[in-house]
């Protein structure tokens, strides 16, 4: 099986291409995407850049071009849910976009027409990720991810997006990634490792932070990978 794995910047799959070591790197729509084998997988290896056209974009090459017939997104994200604490593990049971508003027309937030405001993650893939968590001895819950083309670190923003999505964690690309992955057919999990708790402090606790939760949730993916058959 071809299996893409996403992550939206750099420090989300640098342990990954340091854990399959031979790859070969292709530059194609100003990106790079890293083929490698992992066991009985192609795997197809790209970081998108931040926000939610950028991975969209990647997200749809990997689908199109690279002919990936699963998607994992590798990331962090900032916690909503007080319950969750930087360095947990997450995963997305659905996604919504924040930042779409066409209220004044009478319409939900996170609504335009033609797409839905939730969009689910793949029941399969999930299933796998909580068999590698059980596995590991690794906690992880299932939840709401936000999306939208802002980092949160403020708490009145924090406070809305929880309460009008009922969201547990907020991030810039996830949203837009399941809904391409919905359009084209293709089974999607995302996994978050919590690196700040998208407060007033969030940004200094991100850069802390983000490279071990990244490390972190890149390794769950790979072992996830070793699990999909």
């Amino acid at each position: 099986m071809r299996i893409a794995i996403l992550g939206a910047m750099s420090e989300e799959i640098e342990f990954l291409l340091k854990a399959v070591g031979d790859y070969q790197k292709i530059d194609y729509a100003r990106n790079s995407f890293y083929k490698a084998q992992c066991g009985n997988h192609e795997l197809v290896i790209a970081y998108s850049k931040i926000g939610k056209v950028n991975a969209a974009l990647t997200a749809t090459i990997l689908v199109e071009k690279f002919g990936c017939e699963k998607l994992i997104f590798t990331g962090v994200a900032g916690a909503l849910n007080d319950n969750l604490k930087i360095g947990d593990m997450l995963y997305a049971t659905t996604t919504a976009q924040h930042d779409l508003d066409i209220t004044a027309f009478g319409h939900p937030y996170g609504y335009v027409p033609g797409i839905n405001i939730f969009e689910n993650s793949d029941e399969k893939l999930n299933s796998v990720a909580k068999k590698v968590a059980d596995s590991l001895g690794i906690g992880l819950i299932g939840g709401v991810v936000a999306t939208g083309d802002q980092f949160i670190c403020n708490e009145e923003r924090k406070e809305w997006i929880k309460s009008t999505f009922k969201a547990d964690a907020v991030e810039m690309e996830g949203a837009s990634v399941a809904q391409v992955c919905a359009a084209l057919g293709v089974g999607f999990c995302m996994l978050r490792a919590i690196s700040d708790e998208a407060g007033g402090k969030a940004e200094v606790d991100f850069d802390t932070f983000l490279t071990q939760a990244a490390d972190k949730s890149a390794k769950f993916v790979l072992e996830m990978v070793k699990n999909i058959w």
